[in-house]
């Protein structure tokens, strides 16, 4: 009898880690679609934010067929593939970054004039909501790279920094101080209001 990986042994006895598929991808890819129906909707929605509909399925499959080439050379001891997969979709919207850029001005200088019925505290939510979005669009335009990178992963990722550090392979004091100086220019843009 053939001896079987750790990580494709863990899949066997119900233990279904994003390693073990993975691992289990390299003899019979279509495993792989496992990792797809997990993290699809979670890095549309993230690329969607970021770069808008027009593109966002495109960023998408090209994350996912990079990952797909490159699972071989993932490291099967990180359970979780989230960071590894955010770190492929940020290099993918690296290639876009004018677009995003120009996404991030237009929306500044549009305007939202939505009314909701509903409970005050909805309405007033919306209202600083939408007062809100063109400066938060205008200073994310002018953020460093890096820095935007940093502060949408936490923001709308929802990575912890040991996410981050991960997905763009570098340290986490350098994740704290991008997302701190990121921080300070969006309050700065935004009057002091911070958006948290």
């Amino acid at each position: 009898m053939a001896a079987v990986s750790p990580a494709v042994a863990g899949t066997s006895a119900g233990i279904d880690t994003d390693a073990a598929v993975i691992s289990a991808s390299l003899a019979d890819p279509d495993r792989f679609a496992t990792i797809y129906d997990r993290y699809a909707a979670m890095l549309y929605r993230y690329a969607y934010q970021r770069v808008g509909p027009e593109i966002a399925d495109d960023v998408v499959a090209e994350t996912f067929l990079a990952a797909f080439r490159g699972r071989a050379s993932y490291d099967l001891g990180r359970p979780e593939a989230r960071p590894w997969l955010f770190g492929i979709l940020t290099r993918e919207l690296a290639i876009h970054h004018r677009r995003e850029k120009a996404r991030y001005r237009a929306m500044a200088r549009a305007t939202y004039d939505t009314v909701q019925d509903g409970p005050a505290d909805q309405v007033a939510a919306r209202v600083v909501a939408d007062a809100a979005r063109g400066p938060l669009a205008a200073a994310l335009a002018v953020l460093a790279p890096g820095d935007r990178d940093v502060l949408l992963l936490v923001a709308w990722g929802q990575l912890s920094y040991d996410e981050v550090a991960d997905s763009l392979n570098i340290p986490q004091g350098t994740v704290g101080s991008r997302l701190s100086r990121a921080r300070r220019k969006v309050r700065r843009a935004l009057g002091g209001f911070d958006p948290q």
